[in-house]
């Protein structure tokens, strides 16, 4: 007995439903999936610093954010906890509010003198937080700091 024929319309619909379902998986994980560096169950995100901040959790305390060494020369750190990065250019230290202004996810990192959007490609200057590269249009917001005589980095 032969068993039912495949036609080539059923093998071009099978693969348009394939197809389909896998655009639609993908689409719903981008847009309803974690934010880029929120899957450490530690908290502490790509480079292994969750930051300071007060033990209430928001980040937002009066202690140090980091020690100056702490920020790479040239380059910078992301504090996912407070959602902020530092940049540093020698003694100068810079911090930026670190969710990006295309649509909200969380820097990645800082190298080349940009200030890295993993999601869509986003890149922002490490001295003014203004755009290098779109699709970002709104620079990143500057959060104003201060250096103590211990070489920390504080809210301002």
């Amino acid at each position: 007995m032969a068993g039912p024929e495949v036609t080539r319309r059923s093998v071009l619909e099978g693969a348009g439903v394939a197809l389909v379902a896998g655009t639609a998986g993908y689409v719903g994980f981008v847009a309803l999936g974690p934010a880029p560096g929120s899957h450490d169950a530690s908290g502490s995100g790509d480079d292994g610093y969750s930051g300071g901040g007060d033990s209430s959790g928001n980040g937002k305390g009066s202690g140090p954010l980091a020690a100056v060494d702490d920020v790479p020369d040239g380059g910078g750190l992301v504090l996912t906890d407070e959602k902020l990065v530092l940049t540093r250019q020698g003694s100068t230290v810079h911090c930026f509010d670190a969710v990006c202004t295309h649509q909200g996810c969380l820097v990645g990192g800082v190298s080349g003198g940009r200030i890295h959007c993993p999601c869509h490609g986003s890149a922002f200057d490490a001295t003014t937080g203004a755009v290098v590269q779109g699709p970002a249009t709104k620079p990143l917001e500057a959060v104003q700091i201060v250096v103590t005589d211990q070489g920390e980095v504080e809210r301002a």
